[in-house]
């Protein structure tokens, strides 16, 4: 995934507070990733470790330096820095005066030169911001996502399962809707998961019999959420006495949603069972074991200690 420079200014000119100084014919140039780069030692001419395929950053330290390099070799040290053709712009904050010498070297290379009238750090987190949003990969994803507890839990299962009609048992329950029927899953920085309500769909639930339900209005603004992390996928499958299911616990499953593994269990159908109750101690129980408690591990192993104990208290060897 990527985006230009031109979409940048378009979309954030006036949360950045952004102006173009140079280079308006070079502002389909891409930008590919959402890190930044200061080029203290490129504009000294040392280009070993310049990453040119990030927005570079000039604040009051590169313009300092700017000012009372000697003007040949700064002219020398830009031409390099700029002749890459993944640079995708320089962006000047502090709202500071272009030095000459760099406005000439961006138009010569086509490089855009921006400028903010924020702060280097402020500048810095927005831009970031923004850049991971838009540069994310991501996916939509069938199913619903409600937030348990604090924990967003992703529940899938073919049509006509019950998912949501478990949603609006967990909603009575007090818990969260976050989207129903499509969820679109962004792979955050870190690893992480987040899945975003579409806004057509937002504070709305589909089901059958009753139709499309608004759920803000029935339930509260409490009970909805445009989004929340991922941590755990619960699939609903139909009972068969042929199907094998876990009853320890002992087995820990996982799903691949864009490129992310995360906890998965699968619950049986059948008729009495409680869903909103299962799914809601799980939900629990996985919140026990993201802090590092395991309920079956520590039931399996004070079960074989016991196992290993003779009559007269005595234990046998391991």
């Amino acid at each position: 995934m990527h985006t230009t420079v031109g979409d940048l200014l378009k979309e954030q000119k006036e949360d950045l507070e952004l102006e173009l100084i140079a280079g308006e014919k070079s502002l389909e140039r891409k930008i590919l990733g959402p890190d930044l780069n200061r080029p203290g030692l490129a504009l000294n001419g040392c280009l070993d470790h310049f990453r040119p395929e990030r927005i570079q950053i000039i604040g009051n330290g590169e313009q300092c330096f700017c000012a009372k390099a000697p003007q040949k070799a700064l002219q020398k040290a830009l031409e390099a820095m700029l002749s890459f053709p993944s640079l995708p712009c320089l962006i000047l904050t502090h709202n500071l005066q272009a030095p000459p010498v760099l406005v000439q070297a961006c138009r010569r290379k086509g490089v855009p030169l921006l400028r903010s009238r924020l702060d280097t750090a402020v500048l810095v987190g927005g831009l970031s911001s923004f850049l991971e949003n838009r540069l994310s990969p991501r996916t939509v994803v069938h199913g619903v996502l409600t937030e348990i507890y604090g924990l967003g839990v992703l529940i899938q299962g073919e049509a006509g399962i019950g998912k949501s009609e478990c949603a609006l048992e967990l909603l009575k329950r007090g818990h969260i809707l976050v989207s129903d029927d499509a969820i679109e899953v962004q792979h955050r920085r870190g690893g992480g998961l987040l899945g975003i309500c579409p806004e057509p769909l937002r504070h709305y639930i589909e089901v059958r019999g009753l139709g499309i339900i608004d759920v803000k209005l029935l339930f509260g603004v409490g009970s909805i959420l445009d989004h929340a992390p991922i941590e755990l996928a619960v699939h609903l499958e139909p009972w068969s006495a042929q199907a094998k299911y876990d009853r320890s616990g002992l087995e820990t499953r996982s799903t691949m949603i864009v490129g992310v593994r995360i906890p998965e269990i699968k619950i049986a159908v059948s008729p009495g069972r409680n869903l909103a109750i299962l799914i809601e101690v799980a939900a629990l129980n996985q919140r026990l074991r993201s802090q590092g408690y395991f309920s079956a591990e520590t039931f399996n192993r004070k079960l074989i200690e016991r196992m290993r104990t003779v009559p007269g208290g005595k234990k046998t060897s391991p």
